[in-house]
């Protein structure tokens, strides 16, 4: 009953709209506080979303350059790993007759492989981190290197070293720009596959009579076998060296067998090869008349 009066008073009415007036401006700053934060997270996050589109896209651009390189280089070393074993297929027709015949086209082809297909792999490679394409080229470096040393002991009977393949492949390189150079592990793969050829070309030769030369090639063999034994438990990135370990093992005993078996039955086989005496019969025993 008494509060209604004063609620009706002038005096009442005009405290509240002093209070309302009082309290307005505190609400707008507020609002417009507010506001004014709304608006700058909206531009902040859109300045983010910006940043991270651009940083994202330079990743994909990146990636992509890093995918059509390493089929580029893919391709490279495919073409390298063909001609490398035309290389190999052209050492393969190698006999006493033709030695330095075979082995002047084989090192001619052989030069074919190195400037214009390793030449375009070591280009393609170049003012990069070759560790992260090495996946890529290594099967053709392996062949390449495969190529390299079977070449080089049928002319002279030793071994062409990684040193020496390196600076065969140093003048291919811009002098300005890190030069790619054959690691250690492709070295000893390729070298690994190396004593599979030799032991085709030991058979080789001992059907053709060369003897000497098929024991030659053993006693390399077996010198390359044991020191690799030596060397690959001691290796970080040896899986594919094991594989490889147990088919140069293979290659070896079938190289000692099949000198071994011409020692044993000389007398029945060297007559047979390559003698031109017609008076032994395929068995190496004498023709009989009947």
């Amino acid at each position: 009953m008494h509060r209604e009066p004063m609620m009706r008073s002038p005096i009442f009415k005009l405290q509240r709209m002093i209070f309302v007036t009082a309290c307005k401006p505190q609400r707008i700053h507020q609002w417009t506080t507010l506001q004014s934060s709304a608006t700058e997270a909206r531009t902040m996050a859109t300045e983010i979303k910006s940043s991270l589109k651009d940083a994202f896209g330079k990743y994909a651009d990146f990636l992509n350059n890093l995918n059509e390189k390493r089929e580029r280089v893919v391709k490279a070393s495919r073409d390298i790993t063909i001609n490398s074993k035309k290389v190999i297929f052209q050492v393969h027709r190698i006999s006493k007759f033709n030695k330095e015949e075979v082995l002047e086209k084989a090192e001619k082809d052989l030069a074919v492989v190195t400037n214009q297909y390793v030449s375009r792999l070591v280009k393609e490679l170049q003012g990069s981190d070759f560790w992260k394409l090495r996946r890529a080229y290594s099967p053709g470096v392996q062949e390449y290197v495969e190529a390299a040393t079977l070449c080089k002991f049928c002319k002279t009977g030793t071994l062409l070293n990684l040193d020496e393949m390196n600076a065969i492949l140093l003048p291919l390189s811009d002098p300005s720009q890190e030069p790619l150079q054959i690691n250690a592990l492709d070295y000893l793969l390729g070298l690994a596959d190396l004593t599979g050829e030799l032991m085709r070309l030991a058979i080789g030769r001992i059907s053709d009579g060369e003897i000497e030369y098929a024991e030659k090639i053993c006693k390399f063999i077996q010198e390359i076998h044991r020191e690799l034994t030596l060397v690959v438990p001691l290796m970080d990135d040896s899986h594919d060296m094991k594989i490889k370990m147990e088919v140069m093992l293979q290659s070896v005993m079938k190289i000692e067998n099949a000198c071994f078996s011409v020692h044993v039955r000389g007398s029945e086989y060297i007559p047979m090869l390559g003698s031109s005496d017609q008076s032994y019969s395929l068995m190496g025993m004498p023709d009989m008349d009947l």
